[in-house]
């Protein structure tokens, strides 16, 4: 009884067509992420994302109101989303489950392409909690954006061989580059891959025209997101917010590339082990190109010194299918019966869903509402309460503002880690050069009438020693505490005009 109905819940994919498996897996991805679409945030990057939409929205493109590092068709993605259908969570969590269900059908697809059905289904399968859960992956993040564009246009450049297909493979390429620029790393490193290919193959003319078609559309949709800064004579942000601001992020990091050494010679070996063993066919161009990119994303990581988990998102397509590839060939896990133990770790596997589901019947049951977080329940007592919130200062619980129709103090506050990041400030074109004399401003000229902070946390990351002594310092002198919701402290200015 047990076999008649394992064995169909695991084989049953053979017939899908493709409508049917991008419903199945779209409902998949919802299932799996649904109980977050109540949340406030899940990391501060989506909050920040929401708060450059709302302005370009408002009619402020990208880094002239408010600034963030990212490059403008992030913004964009958000920004339609908040014009078609007002402010909604539900809206934007709803759009992060196409773009993990379009990843995951596209690469069902070039493995579908590749020969292997049942790996790609499961790939495709594997993919929705590897973009889903495990750290801050339920929110919508540029990962998710990025990802689902170069896929798509990884695709195209496979398996389409016309010039109208190099057209969409290069709109594809530039709108993942536009979204997070470290997919350029990618992009190079299959560029490189298909110049040595129609190179060795005698084929150098129609390789470099493939390529210079590819190239001249993803300048086109880079120069298309400069156009609107040009009309306006704000070009020189643009330029400096899309390419010098990243450039100095990365130089200006502390971190260290001996952390993500061993996890790309890790990944790295598998693949030396897979090719010496003939496990995976390296002869095959296709398989090379995903190598390619899976390789190009690594460097990026390398380049970052840093592995983020939701930096992981962009690797997992090109990855996913090339260890399935690679498992495949491995004749001895023919034999064995996977189907009781697939069933019960697909059960099993969403945990943090079933816990947030949790989370969100007890706020139910507790508060009257599904919609939880402190970002959310600052903005209702401030309402519940009639207060005026003209001037806030969220040092977290960002995505308050969006709720209160309010705006940062100042553009560097945006996001509330860029505030401290020295390294930055000659990109912005903001009046003041330094954290120092930017956080001086926001509390001594701007004098926030109410500043929101985390209860028991210091108030900035713990290493910006300088910057929480003297803020920590002006709450003690200016500001009293007015109350505390859940983790979330307001403090109100002593004298409010």
């Amino acid at each position: 009884m047990l076999k008649k109905v394992i064995v169909p819940f695991t084989e049953f994919y053979h017939n899908f067509r493709n409508w049917q498996l991008f419903l199945l897996l779209f409902t998949i991805s919802f299932l799996v992420r649904f109980p977050f679409f109540f949340r406030d945030y899940v990391d501060r990057d989506e909050s920040t994302f929401i708060l450059m939409a709302q302005s370009w929205v408002d009619g402020y493109l990208p880094y002239i109101q408010l600034w963030d590092l990212k490059p403008p068709v992030t913004f964009l993605f958000f920004a339609a989303i908040i014009y078609t259908f007002g402010k909604s969570f539900l809206v934007i969590r709803i759009a992060g489950v196409f773009m993990v269900t379009i990843t995951s059908f596209v690469t069902y697809k070039i493995g579908l392409r590749l020969g292997y059905k049942k790996v790609a289904f499961w790939s495709a399968i594997a993919l929705i909690p590897l973009q889903s859960l495990f750290g801050s992956l339920q929110g919508v993040m540029s990962e998710h954006i990025s990802t689902a564009f170069f896929i798509t246009g990884l695709y195209w450049m496979l398996y389409k061989a016309r010039n109208l297909s190099y057209l969409i493979t290069g709109i594809f390429f530039g709108l993942a580059l536009m979204t997070k620029l470290n997919m350029a790393y990618a992009v190079l490193f299959l560029f490189l891959m298909e110049f040595w290919y129609g190179y060795r193959s005698g084929n150098v003319l129609k390789s470099v025209t493939k390529l210079a078609v590819i190239g001249t559309f993803i300048l086109f949709v880079i120069l298309l997101t400069a156009l609107p800064y040009y009309f306006k004579g704000e070009d020189n942000i643009w330029w400096k917010s899309v390419f010098e601001a990243p450039m100095a992020y990365s130089s200006g990091q502390n971190h260290s590339i001996i952390k993500v050494l061993p996890f790309i010679i890790i990944i790295t070996g598998f693949f030396l082990v897979a090719v010496k063993k003939k496990l995976l066919d390296f002869t095959n161009i296709k398989i090379q190109l995903l190598v390619a990119a899976t390789l190009g994303i690594l460097i990026s990581f390398l380049q970052a010194g840093k592995v983020n988990g939701h930096y992981l998102i962009q690797l997992y397509p090109s990855l996913v299918l090339l260890v399935g590839l690679t498992l495949y060939q491995l004749k001895f896990l023919w034999g064995i019966n996977y189907k009781p133990y697939v069933l019960l770790f697909c059960f099993l596997l969403p945990v943090e869903t079933y816990l947030e589901l949790g989370n969100i019947i007890r706020n139910k049951a507790n508060k009257g509402s599904f919609f939880n977080g402190e970002g959310i329940d600052v903005p209702n007592y401030f309402k519940e309460k009639q207060i005026k919130t003209k001037h806030l200062f969220f040092t977290e619980y960002h995505i308050g503002y969006w709720l209160l129709d309010s705006k940062p103090p100042t553009k560097a506050a945006t996001h509330p880690s860029t505030i401290l990041r020295d390294n930055l400030f000659p990109f912005m074109d903001n009046p003041r050069k330094t954290a120092a004399d930017e956080l001086q401003f926001i509390i001594e000229e701007h004098q926030p009438d109410y500043i929101i902070t985390r209860k028991n946390r210091r108030v900035f990351d713990k290493k910006k020693y300088t910057a929480n002594f003297y803020i920590n310092l002006r709450l003690l002198e200016n500001y009293t505490p007015l109350d505390t919701i859940d983790n979330a402290v307001i403090h109100r200015r002593l004298k409010i005009e």
